[in-house]
């Protein structure tokens, strides 16, 4: 960040990453992910996340130290714990959890390179393969469907679950170990054993449609991902249009966000929120090209970060939001360690938009409804919001 903006400057911890201001509880890009099912109005409402005061953030900690005096499991004590909380974006990693956690946010990972969604019927069908990992390599496409995990029928499942079955037990299974997927294609099934890997995630992806669109792909807010997407916008021709996909987006680092918002605003205020009741602010960088046209596709899998970046391109009227209502994650966690070198990320406050609005139990409403023909509408308002030169 540069000049006078105020900013609460996020802690950093362990491994010297950027983990504080993390507003997606789970990032599992990469392993098997990119779609959450989007929840009902009521459970929008219900999903707000309850700021842990700091007597509650001591209460972990000393449930944790208690147990790991007693011989007993931390991790375990400190989980019930939070959950006792009702804080429902409060997590605790075991140290190599936590560890693989922060390798996600810097683009690794250890799995397959299958990406999966769940259908409304509870299909899991496999929505992208990565290149050169082993789901490609063993032949396995996109829409084939996901029966198996070692033998586990993962129909009906979270997608989050089908990617702890993927990874292994706890996550913690370690490259080269096997793992046997069921799969079908239309009516020909199969099993298939494959070798997991360590794999860097690709989490902005660009391509040129017919009509002078470029299409820039976020995936997670990964380390670099911001400066990415500032990269391709520079690199795509004047007389595009832009369409920035932020569908699937799980979230990731806020600071990335922000990098990727000064790709489109000329400075001035991204979000705003609170940390212990203390109020901070998040500014975009100056010197952005404002005049070129941009639509945001936004779906039920748009989450925390990703909530962020979109509600401040709404919010300033720099982008026309296309899509259906997001997740509605807008609660700020902040790490701190534990005995035995497990980590907690408790709840400490949430942010807004540039215009004041809340987003978490809320999500972004678009402003255009689509589904399954989105990124068409995207091309349809890009051409009627003219040529940017």
């Amino acid at each position: 960040m540069s000049g006078p903006d105020p900013f609460c400057e996020p802690r950093r911890f362990g491994r010297g990453a950027a983990l504080t201001l993390l507003f997606a509880s789970v990032l599992v890009a990469g392993a098997a992910t990119g779609s959450f099912d989007e929840p009902d109005d009521s459970g929008r409402k219900a999903s707000s996340a309850r700021p842990a005061p700091a007597s509650h953030r001591e209460d972990v900690a000393e449930a944790a130290a208690e147990a790991a005096a007693d011989g007993k499991s931390p991790v375990e004590a400190a989980e019930r714990a939070v959950s006792r909380s009702g804080d429902r974006w409060g997590a605790v990693y075991s140290q190599g959890e936590y560890e693989e956690f922060e390798e996600a946010l810097d683009g690794q990972y250890t799995g397959v390179g299958l990406w999966a969604r769940r259908e409304r019927d509870g299909r899991i069908e496999v929505s992208r393969v990565q290149s050169g990992s082993p789901a490609a390599a063993a032949g396995i496409r996109e829409g084939d469907r996901l029966r198996t995990v070692d033998g586990e029928n993962v129909a009906g499942k979270p997608v989050t679950d089908v990617v702890s079955l993927l990874r292994g037990d706890a996550g913690d299974a370690a490259a080269g170990t096997r793992v046997r997927l069921g799969l079908a294609r239309g009516t020909h099934a199969w099993d298939e054993t494959v070798r997991r890997a360590r794999l860097s995630t690709d989490p902005v992806t660009v391509r040129r449609l017919a009509d002078d669109v470029t299409v820039i792909k976020v995936a997670a807010f990964t380390k670099g991902s911001g400066d990415r997407v500032r990269a391709a916008v520079a690199d795509a021709p004047h007389a595009d249009g832009i369409v920035l996909d932020l569908r699937g987006n799980s979230g990731g680092l806020v600071t990335e966000a922000v990098t990727a918002a000064s790709a489109f605003l000329d400075g001035g205020l991204v979000a705003t929120y609170d940390v212990n009741g203390e109020q901070c602010a998040l500014h975009a960088d100056s010197g952005a090209d404002t005049t070129r046209p941009l639509v945001a596709l936004v779906d039920g899998g748009t989450m925390s970060a990703a909530e962020l970046l979109t509600g401040a391109l709404q919010d300033r009227g720099r982008a026309v939001v296309v899509g259906t209502r997001t997740f509605g994650k807008g609660s700020v966690q902040m790490p701190s360690r534990l005995p035995g070198g497990s980590v907690a990320e408790l709840t400490v406050g949430h942010y807004r938009t540039p215009s004041g609005h809340s987003v978490d139990g809320r999500g972004i409403t678009p402003d255009l409804e689509a589904d399954t023909e989105a990124l068409e509408r995207a091309g349809t308002v890009l051409s009627g919001l003219g040529d940017p030169s």
